[in-house]
């Protein structure tokens, strides 16, 4: 692919579906090379919109409303986001060979619906997971969690971040569970999973990336394991490397490298494991960078967000690890718009120290408004250096 000039009739023209801090990343890594970034969200002033070229606001669930921008932005390449968009719309887009969709349609419609990926991986492609089970109503979801047993995790079929995932320990708390899921989910309506409990050491996000090698195929790459501690779901720390043993760094690389074969396409996919000893299990995958990968803003000769700008574009990929490096979340703290941030030049004395404010225009008590990121020596120093520097940084009313 030759890169044009952006705003031109020679421009390679990029479309996110999906404007957040992640793609934000991507835009910005997309600019630097002269690609025209054309910026789609649900809500306006996203964070992605405030640096590409141009932007929208639409439903993205709506396929006549997604269809009729698509066409009139004749994007060269479409990079979704997030979950909650019209995936058949880029079905046909693709299959018509209007558009590239990254890493392909079928790909976006397998990973934005957990039962369509878990499906693949345990029952296509035989790899070890979670005992699970599928439900499309409170007493659907009771039985299967009689099924995979107590505690056991509800999640909807559709979010991300954590977004409507509870912890049932017994069944007195599955009709809360179920309403939490269809409150919380990104599709109305959705069905949800129920997984059963794994006991595992911990947990990772092992970022592969498809490429196209010199001679024209397509390489896989595997950066260094990614370890990372939630809250109800949602990432508050990572960092990178996670110490492992060489067989289960194996075993790893293996399931991730069936997983993103199965799916195709190019671009960094985030696959999640969850790891006892030498055992591994796969989790979850997302065809796009991902959040616990925020870590390699510091850690890597190229963050993920710049492997996954490059591989898309049909460039060389580096994936080398330059030091141990961490990251910890900033959260909004209290619902606001407009809001404000205090103690940014104190984080930023923590040594190493880097922040990331991501303009989200609006604040809630769980939000990810930012991030510190922070090297060290170790994986230790660098973690500590940067929970420290995102305990600096206060938000605070505009």
């Amino acid at each position: 692919m030759k890169l044009g000039t952006p705003l031109s009739d020679t421009a390679v023209r990029v479309m996110l579906l999906g404007s957040g801090e992640l793609g934000k990343e991507v835009a910005i890594e997309l600019q630097r090379l002269g690609v025209e970034v054309v910026a789609v969200d649900r809500y306006p002033n996203a964070p992605a919109m405030q640096v590409a070229h141009r932007s929208h606001v639409i439903p993205m669930t709506d396929p006549q409303v997604l269809n009729g921008l698509i066409m009139a932005e004749a994007p060269h390449i479409i990079v979704p986001e997030i979950e909650a968009i019209a995936t058949e719309v880029l079905a046909d887009i693709e299959a018509a060979g209007m558009a590239r969709v990254i890493p392909t349609a079928r790909a976006v419609q397998l990973t934005m619906n957990r039962e369509g990926i878990r499906r693949l991986a345990a029952e296509e492609l035989g790899l070890p997971t979670s005992p699970y089970a599928f439900a499309g109503s409170a007493q659907e979801l009771a039985a299967g969690a009689e099924t995979v047993g107590y505690p056991c995790f509800v999640k909807p079929v559709m979010s991300s971040s954590g977004k409507g995932q509870s912890f049932v320990e017994s069944p007195d708390e599955i009709a809360d569970a179920w309403t939490y899921a269809q409150d919380s989910g990104r599709v109305a309506g959705a069905r949800v999973i129920v997984e059963g409990r794994i006991d595992f050491d911990f947990e990772i996000t092992l970022l592969t990336v498809r490429s196209r090698a010199a001679d024209g195929s397509t390489r896989t790459d595997f950066c260094a394991p990614i370890g990372h501690r939630q809250v109800k779901g949602d990432y508050v720390e990572s960092w990178q490397p996670q110490a492992m043993s060489p067989a289960a760094l194996a075993a790893s690389q293996d399931i991730a490298g069936k997983v993103t074969d199965a799916l195709g396409g190019f671009g960094v996919f985030g696959v999640e494991l969850f790891v006892k000893g030498d055992q591994v299990w796969f989790s979850e995958v997302s065809p796009r960078p991902h959040d616990t990968g925020l870590v390699t803003l510091a850690s890597q000769t190229m963050s993920e967000f710049a492997l996954h700008a490059r591989a898309i574009l049909g460039l060389p990929v580096d994936v080398t690890q330059r030091e141990p490096a961490a990251s910890a979340v900033i959260y909004g703290g209290m619902d606001a718009q407009g809001v404000a941030f205090e103690g940014v030049a104190e984080a930023l004395s923590v040594p190493t120290a880097d922040l990331r404010l991501f303009g989200k225009p609006e604040a809630y008590e769980r939000r990810r408004m930012g991030v510190a990121t922070a090297r060290g020596a170790d994986v230790d120093e660098a973690r500590e250096r940067a929970r420290e520097a995102a305990g600096r940084v206060k938000v605070v009313p505009g």
